[in-house]
């Protein structure tokens, strides 16, 4: 069966005013747009567009069943839009996320509460795919030698510093427990340093990093005074061009900068923020599920399924995303064999779905279900259509 869906943007104050309202095709919102969720997640359920205005997890807990869908999805599809940095975040592994929800209900911390980290028991892996221009984030920290001569460049005098230049040096696992500790003491605002480090930037000379302490400066606008802008020195900056795909898995800090994507993510909304947020920062439980280890952060590469069929799979059991791009309409439809459910979202064209339980028309931004009883898809038509599945 064929289920088409609907949402409402969220309007987090970082989103975009146009990108969403460009993709499907209206005006500006005279608000940001940040994020428009397809999926069940009680946080922002889809709309299910059968005149019922019913949400999606109650269309699921009615009919899911008789269509072979007997729980909540494992995946939660966005489309993501930002004009203003996020905040710096990791996300727990499964086991941390259990342990931490199950202490949380105990203590009876309410599940709403601002200075909750653990809202479900559940791990928050996630891809994003640029599918607009230039992406740009945040990921992991550097390499341990390319931090050293960033810190070189920037020249600042200061023990804290230096002692984190020392860890760097040593190699081996002391790099990441210097950093470990030089971002514990930044978050908590003991690192006497941290504003030399961003006048530092400010006035940067001619150097390769002249792009990044650019950036930072931008960041740094939109956060002044915030102890997360020097973490963000430290982290690996990446820009994805349109296609491209960034795996985040659980531990390793990122925050989107600017760009437009579809994100695909675990269904959770575990957050451990480090920085660029007046949101609530618990340093201790950041630092426990904190990947410190510096290294450059590679790209997720798509395999090439069929003609005109990439599939991004990273490690987890989760989630899948497919894209599948149509560039006429005369092709033969593509045979999309599908994995359980799926959640079908355009982003460009005029692409037509057809099913066993009938066929549906999408334009960009917006979306389907696709029950498990349908087994495969087929997609004619011209467009990129995304396909959010259970992992292989």
């Amino acid at each position: 069966m064929l289920v088409p869906l609907s949402n409402v943007p969220r309007d987090y104050d970082w989103g975009s005013r146009d990108a969403i309202a460009r993709l499907q095709g209206r005006p500006a919102s005279a608000t940001p747009e940040a994020e428009l969720w397809f999926g069940d997640h009680p946080g922002a359920p889809a709309i299910v567009e059968d005149g019922t205005g019913r949400t999606l997890d109650a269309w699921i807990a009615d009919e899911g069943e008789e269509r072979g869908l007997t729980g909540p999805l494992p995946f939660l599809l966005k489309l993501l839009a930002a004009d203003a940095p996020l905040s710096i975040q990791a996300h727990p592994t499964l086991d941390q996320a259990r342990v931490g929800y199950a202490r949380e209900e105990l203590s009876s911390v309410p599940r709403d509460a601002p200075h909750r980290n653990y809202r479900d028991a559940n791990h928050k892996p996630e891809v994003i795919v640029a599918i607009e221009g230039d992406f740009e984030a945040l990921a992991g920290f550097r390499p341990a030698d390319e931090l050293v001569e960033l810190l070189d460049v920037l020249g600042v005098d200061d023990p804290d510093v230096a002692r984190l230049r020392a860890g760097l040096l040593a190699g081996g696992g002391g790099a990441g427990s210097a950093i470990a500790s030089f971002v514990g003491a930044l978050l908590a605002g003991k690192v006497g340093g941290a504003a030399a480090l961003i006048a530092a930037a400010h006035s940067r000379g001619v150097s390769r990093f002249a792009d990044d302490l650019a950036a930072l400066e931008w960041i740094e606008g939109a956060y002044p005074g915030d102890p997360g802008v020097v973490v963000a020195l430290l982290m690996n900056r990446i820009v994805l061009t349109e296609g491209d795909a960034l795996f985040v898995p659980a531990g390793v800090p990122h925050a989107y900068l600017r760009g437009f994507g579809v994100e695909i993510m675990a269904a959770s909304d575990n957050v451990l923020r480090g920085g660029l947020t007046p949101k609530h920062v618990d340093v201790p439980e950041l630092l426990r599920v904190l990947d410190t280890r510096p290294g450059r952060v590679e790209l997720l590469a798509p395999e090439a399924a069929t003609p005109g069929v990439e599939i991004f799979a990273p490690p987890v059991p989760d989630f899948s995303l497919t894209r599948v791009t149509r560039e006429a309409a005369t092709d033969p439809e593509t045979v999309l064999q599908l994995v359980g459910p799926a959640i079908a979202v355009a982003t460009r064209g005029r692409p037509r779905l057809h099913g066993v339980g009938g066929s549906l028309a999408l334009t960009p931004g917006v979306a389907c279900l696709i029950t498990p009883d349908e087994g495969s898809v087929r997609v004619g038509g011209t467009g990129d259509v995304f396909f959010a599945q259970p992992g292989r």
